[in-house]
């Protein structure tokens, strides 16, 4: 189990110097660091929105890793299998804008045929984006009194992360999809911010999982923060997060993602069976990385804080494995 400090202050990321501020590591239920990243060369910034809805499932990225600007759009049509994805790598991340608090400001980028806008208001955040035979218009309001998971994971002085997962936040609009409109309805659809400011080692590995169903939520992390003494754990119910202090237990099959997955430790007990994998490969010299993003249905159980399980059944969304070099 870990020991881990929760943030109740706005405080930010950075010393003057650009080493991390000790005060900063911890993790928060509202967004409250400011990533004060100075310099150029090693910063990671990103923001990703995964949106499931009854019909698709939806992927927005915009990220600035200093030297190169990575963007993309992908849909999943979950009822044919049929994929649609197109990605853009812009050199020295020329255009993008990514503000250095969660939850306000803009978030915009454009370039190699994908056009991404973000805004985000105390009342709700917009998304509006297009490429090649996709046109994205979605509003994801604001909840009171709703928690997110905010965390400092700490490598050493000068290379660490912070993220923001916001997971299952309502959401409704509508997609084009070659030419075809598609509601987003509010029922029975969900949206999930992964918020990250930090500098990474130049080799990195992680795994991810999210789902979201009515009034649950969970958020499991792993690989990554292993031994730094802080997670990305934790489960919601009703809007109210439940810290996860442990590290986790991964096992899937390498050679075959579609079979289930098991995520177990303490006051953890996860199974999650994909129904499809996303394969996403990026080799362009001294950028490379390979995700395997599988989707499907999760179950078992998480305790929470008072000792009580939340049951998982039925939740929807995402496992995966992403090995980068960067």
């Amino acid at each position: 189990m870990t020991h881990e400090i929760q943030i109740t202050e706005p405080v930010d990321l950075c010393l003057p110097d650009g080493r991390l501020n000790p005060a900063a590591v911890g993790w928060s239920r509202r967004p409250l660091h400011r990533a004060n990243l100075p310099g150029w060369g090693r910063n990671k910034r990103w923001e990703y929105w995964g949106v499931v809805t009854p019909a698709h499932i939806l992927g927005v990225v915009v990220a600035s890793l200093d030297y190169a600007g990575v963007h993309g759009l992908y849909l999943l049509d979950r009822v044919s299998g049929r994929e649609l994805a197109v990605d853009a790598t812009v050199p020295l991340a020329r255009g993008v804008v990514l503000p250095d608090r969660s939850g306000s400001g803009r978030v915009s980028a454009s370039g190699g045929g994908v056009t991404i806008a973000i805004d985000q208001a105390p009342d709700a955040t917009t998304l509006r984006a297009s490429a090649r035979d996709l046109e994205v218009d979605l509003t994801m309001p604001v909840v009171e009194d709703r928690d997110s998971l905010g965390v400092v994971v700490a490598w050493s002085r000068t290379r660490f992360q912070y993220t923001v997962k916001d997971v299952g936040r309502p959401v409704h609009g509508r997609l084009v999809v070659r030419g075809v409109e598609h509601a987003v309805p509010a029922q029975g659809s969900y949206a999930t911010l992964d918020h990250g400011r930090g500098r990474w080692p130049y080799s990195a590995t992680w795994n991810w999982a999210a789902g979201a169903g009515e009034g649950r939520a969970i958020q499991l992390g792993g690989t990554w923060t292993d031994g730094t003494g802080t997670t990305e754990n934790g489960v919601f119910e009703d809007g109210r997060l439940h810290k996860i202090g442990s590290d986790l237990r991964w096992e899937y099959d390498r050679a075959d993602r579609l079979k289930p997955w098991r995520i177990t430790g303490p006051g953890v007990d996860v199974s999650f069976q994909p129904f499809h994998e996303r394969v996403a490969r990026t080799g362009l010299g001294l950028l490379a990385g390979e995700t395997h993003q599988c989707f499907g249905r999760f179950a078992g159980w998480a305790r929470a804080a008072d000792g009580h399980r939340i049951d998982l059944d039925g939740l929807t969304g995402w496992a995966e494995e992403t090995r980068n070099r960067w």
